[in-house]
């Protein structure tokens, strides 16, 4: 039975003993929470969250650990992805053939992994140009943004020498990357970082809103924890950027798996200041959200809906013949191209092929409601 999940730990340093891992996950296996439980439970190749309190308690025959980092310990770890773990080498050799194409990649998983640890030091997200040098309509693509951004190579470079990157490897208890991988790794986290914000640009422009004429409610239902954990009041404020002089922008992160911090708090009933992006969340499915908040006018109303779910094409495909049954107009669909760069791996098995998070895009115009963009 999932209980509450529990609060984050006051810090999220690498611990001293070697072994570093995000204790929000290991917390949440213990607790039995969906989602987070089921990325450690694949880690360690079992079936589910009974299998893992078997072998915890000492039931499971010729397979026990007394703690985590003696777990690990004693799991067989693929070599060259540093990323699947096997409960012996038997295991692991039947396993090859299926995990033997997407291994190299999972090298970058499990990399990003821990360079995301960056993102709660501060060393990340990288800082972007104050002002964008052209108009938002000409910035289509990430090639287009990163024009913009001056010698950005100096900024990654500032964070391969950090200190809490040293902090990092010398306690990861496995080896440095090469300097090219951990640059190439520094920018897939900052991608999806930005890729959000710079979608929900793109997602205003489709609809063709104008910032700049009028003041804007966005909502974006299907927050969750990557886009709550650690989250800012300034983490929309590329928008700023996208829209010189607009009359205000207000983001409401809806979802029930929004973690706590500086971003919960009540969302506008008005419009907010002008030139600035008022940033909040609301932990709750999102028509518990629009009843509680909206219908009784302790919330704007929005005049675009971004939903965030990790989809693939083949669930976008299924999407758009839902949308067509239920004759919706549907505006654009297709690939993002602020997708994220950070490949992600597929929790129910670590050899299908990866995916990235707002790999495709899905507006379209409900009958009553207003204007939708979906992000996969």
């Amino acid at each position: 039975m999932a209980t509450q999940s529990p609060a984050l730990p006051q810090s999220f340093a690498p611990d001293t003993s070697g072994f570093l891992s995000n204790q929000t996950a290991f917390n949440s296996l213990d607790s039995n929470v969906p989602g987070l439980s089921r990325v450690i439970l694949d880690k360690l190749n079992m079936k589910d969250y009974g299998e893992y309190r078997s072998v915890v308690e000492g039931k499971t025959k010729g397979f026990s650990f007394r703690d985590y980092k003696e777990m690990f310990q004693k799991m067989e770890e693929t070599f060259k992805c540093l990323n699947v773990y096997y409960c012996n080498k038997a295991c692991q050799k039947a396993d090859w053939p299926g995990h033997k194409k997407p291994c190299k990649k999972l090298r970058l998983v499990a990399i990003d992994r821990l360079v995301e640890w960056l993102m709660f030091t501060g060393d990340l997200p990288l800082a972007t140009e104050e002002e964008w040098t052209r108009p938002v309509a000409e910035v289509r693509c990430w090639e287009d943004w990163l024009a913009m951004q001056g010698v950005l190579s100096a900024r990654l470079e500032a964070v391969l020498i950090s200190a809490n990157m040293e902090i990092l490897w010398s306690n990861a208890g496995r080896p440095r990357p090469d300097n090219a991988d951990l640059r190439d790794s520094v920018w897939r986290v900052q991608s999806e970082f930005l890729s959000r914000v710079l979608t929900v640009g793109v997602a205003v422009q489709c609809f063709g809103l104008d910032p700049c004429a009028k003041p804007l409610t966005i909502h974006l239902a299907g927050a969750s924890l990557n886009e709550t954990m650690g989250a800012r009041l300034t983490d929309y404020d590329e928008l700023n950027r996208a829209f010189p002089g607009h009359q205000g922008v207000e983001v409401v992160l809806v979802g029930p798996e929004v973690v706590d911090g500086p971003v919960v708090r009540p969302p506008l009933r008005a419009f907010g200041p002008k030139r600035r992006v008022y940033l909040s969340a609301y932990k709750g499915l999102y028509h518990q959200f629009w009843e509680e908040l909206v219908e009784t006018e302790e919330a704007a109303r929005p005049d675009l809906v971004v939903g965030f779910h990790p989809g693939t094409d083949a669930e976008l495909q299924a999407s758009l013949q839902i949308l067509q049954q239920l004759e919706m107009k549907v505006l654009a669909s297709g690939p993002n191209p602020f997708s994220s760069h950070k490949p992600e791996q597929v929790q129910s098995c670590p050899n299908k092929p990866l995916v990235y998070c707002h790999s495709h895009f899905l507006c379209y115009q409900g009958p009553l409601g207003p204007p939708t963009a979906n992000v996969d």
